[in-house]
């Protein structure tokens, strides 16, 4: 739905309701709710915000993320200041009000690059229609729902059509019910979203909106599709904008059918016709469930896209690579390695713990000695470090403190400032600087030759900078580094090893559709044998019609700047690095600023300016897809054109297209 309303030149904000009564996702087990998610004020929150600010493009705040925890301490804490004046606090009006309040401010607050105020705020409430935990929240907006009138307020209900292998047809009782309870608790549906295997027929959505108290046209069916891409897609060929566009009385104008959401039509229509592929083997702990890995996977699919390779993943449980799991199931320990060799780069990401941490060590060293791509991510690089210390300096025993508090060589330790004992919010959160300190490095050339990058972190333990000197002696680049040069924060492998790097950062959590992450697009380059040609090709100025080939690709990559709004970052020269042309949010759409309060509807818009390998002091050469470079304009199936020259039709999205405010 922000897909849709953004590209309608909507300013659009998102707020997700998780009734727990957890505080936030911090302490939580991947097992239990995915992974957790971390905002550039170092929110610890529910993996769902992560996938509203790729879709939206946004940069959200731990107030966006509401628990049933949050609201309580709130209120308690205003019951002992005395707030309350000596009523008796209750749920009713206490808690909800409290609920009411916060969504009201937190919708105001920009959250888009141009700091626009929100004209649209998405909330979704988790859990199911009918939980006890729940039932504030449905008792707020029921309330809400007259307190901003009902033209600024849409309700969306989401509802699974299943349809049993037995019978061969859709039922629809699961949604009668859930919507007969909706209605029973005071909120009625204005749209009906179906989920489904297959799609329903026109009986099943007439028999639902007869049932249901809506119109046809509310009920929308949304089946199983090639890739998340396609959803916004979908929605719009059932007229979602314009049934939002009458509930909400919004004024703005839709474009032409054709024009409308091009680039994201053909966003999706690539990432489902993509032909090559790229296998990369995640060597992880909690390799049963995707979700404890999600904006890994997203960032490993983006940085796969922007190289026209689909990804396949390879999940390999770290523990199955150890020697340990050779004597109790060798056939598991075969089949783990067998898989990591066979793969074209290997991820090692995040984790705490020691389980599996001795296989990670080991892929971190088959592929330094193998030469095979390489990318660790926070404990990746931890890993990667004791690896190194191990077999190439000499210490045996090296280990981190974490693992073996008694090592004789701790070359990972505890952060000095974290307090024992207090897990929730004490590790090293959030958005922070990293200061390049030098310039021989594959990432920086990767993040566009500037020098600090600013990424979020989300970990307790850090390479002891008393072994730095002895392992940069041996060959183990630290290259970036934190604002104090104690912290070191990406590490690369000197010699002719492709690619072998590790950051202390978590670089998914930035990373979006069309913008890959730096660090994540060198591991699939190197993976598919593009990365030296990038880093050392000179750009050319025409790309030829049909299939992109790899020198093509490597000038449309080489486009690919990293954002200054993530970065912050300034130039060798210390200017500010300027922003590219055309970094516009694509398909743009006519901005209509209303005045009002924010309503409720609508998700997602992906950012538009691709980050990548551009190197600054070649960028006046470049002018492949650059507007008004020798007449060149950039053409949407990797083609190149000058004046007044049209597409061919058969058309695909270039990597860097994305580049540019499209039209035709």
């Amino acid at each position: 739905l922000g897909v849709i309303l953004k590209h309608a030149g909507l300013a659009v904000t998102s707020i997700k309701i998780d009734p727990y009564i957890n505080i936030d996702a911090g302490t939580f087990s991947p097992y239990e709710h995915g992974e957790t998610y971390v905002l550039d004020d170092g929110a610890e929150v529910d993996l769902d915000l992560g996938n509203y600010e790729r879709f939206l493009n946004v940069s959200l705040s731990r107030d966006n993320n509401i628990t049933t925890g949050k609201i309580y301490q709130h209120v308690i804490n205003k019951e002992r200041r005395g707030d309350f004046l000596g009523k008796t606090v209750q749920v009713v009006p206490h808690i909800t009000d409290a609920i009411q309040e916060w969504v009201e401010r937190v919708a105001r607050i920009p959250v888009s690059e141009d700091m626009r105020e929100p004209e649209i705020c998405i909330i979704e409430l988790g859990g199911t229609i009918g939980d006890i935990e729940g039932m504030p929240f449905i008792e707020a907006f029921r309330q809400f729902q007259f307190k901003v009138n009902r033209e600024n307020f849409c309700n969306v209900h989401v509802s699974l059509v299943p349809k049993p292998t037995a019978t061969g047809e859709h039922k629809t009782k699961p949604t009668q019910a859930s919507v007969r309870e909706l209605r029973g608790l005071g909120l009625t549906p204005d749209l009906i979203f179906c989920r489904s295997e297959q799609g329903i027929d026109e009986s099943v959505r007439y028999k639902i909106s007869n049932f249901c108290h809506v119109e046809p046209h509310q009920v929308i069916n949304i089946k199983d599709q090639a890739s998340i891409y396609h959803v916004p897609v979908e929605m719009l060929y059932q007229n979602v904008i314009d049934i939002l566009k009458q509930r909400l009385q919004l004024s703005f104008q839709i474009p032409r059918p054709k024009k409308f959401m091009v680039s994201w039509r053909r966003l999706a229509d690539r990432a489902e016709n993509l032909r090559q592929f790229v296998t990369i083997s995640l060597v992880g702990k909690y390799t049963q469930l995707q979700d404890a890995y999600a904006s890994v996977i997203k960032a490993l699919q983006h940085a796969a896209l922007a190289t026209n390779h689909k990804l396949k993943l390879t999940y390999i449980n770290a523990a199955d690579l150890e020697e340990e799991t050779k004597s109790k199931d060798p056939v598991k320990y075969h089949d783990a390695w067998k898989a990591l060799c066979q793969s074209n780069g290997v991820l090692v990401p995040g984790g705490f713990g020691l389980r599996g941490v001795e296989g990670k060590i080991q892929a971190a060293k088959w592929c330094r000695e193998n030469g095979k791509p390489y990318l660790g991510v926070c404990l990746g690089l931890q890993c990667a470090v004791i690896e190194f210390a191990r077999n190439v300096c000499g210490h045996k025993d090296a280990n981190s403190s974490e693992m073996d508090p008694e090592t004789k060589h701790p070359v990972v330790i505890e952060m000095p400032e974290h307090h024992t004992g207090q897990l929730g919010g004490t590790m090293r959160l959030g958005k922070r600087q990293t200061m390049f300190n030098t310039q021989n490095s594959i990432l920086r050339q990767l993040y566009g030759n500037v020098d600090y990058i600013e990424e979020r972190h989300r970990h307790r333990y850090e390479v002891n900078p008393d072994f730095v000197p002895e392992l940069e002696a041996a060959g183990m680049k630290f290259v970036g580094r934190d604002t104090e040069n104690v912290r070191m924060e990406i590490m690369e492998l000197g010699g002719f090893h492709p690619y072998y790097v590790a950051v202390q950062y978590h670089p998914e959590y930035i990373s979006r559709p069309l913008s890959p992450s730096p660090p994540y697009l060198g591991l699939i380059m190197a993976s598919v044998g593009m990365l030296e040609k990038v880093l050392t090709s000179a750009s050319k100025t025409e790309v030829n019609d049909g299939d992109i080939s790899d020198e093509e690709i490597t000038n449309l990559v080489k486009t690919l700047s990293y954002p200054d709004k993530l970065r912050g970052a300034t130039t060798d020269s210390g200017t500010k690095s300027p922003s590219r042309p055309g970094s516009e949010d694509i398909d743009g759409g006519a901005d209509s600023p209303r005045d009002g309060m924010a309503r409720s509807s609508g998700t997602d818009s992906p950012r538009s300016m691709p980050r990548g390998t551009a190197n600054r002091r070649d960028s006046d050469e470049d002018s492949t897809f650059r507007r008004g470079a020798s007449g060149v304009t950039p053409l949407l199936n990797g083609g190149s054109r000058s004046g007044s020259g049209s597409s061919t039709g058969d058309e695909k999205l270039p990597p860097s297209a994305v580049n540019f405010k499209l039209g035709d």
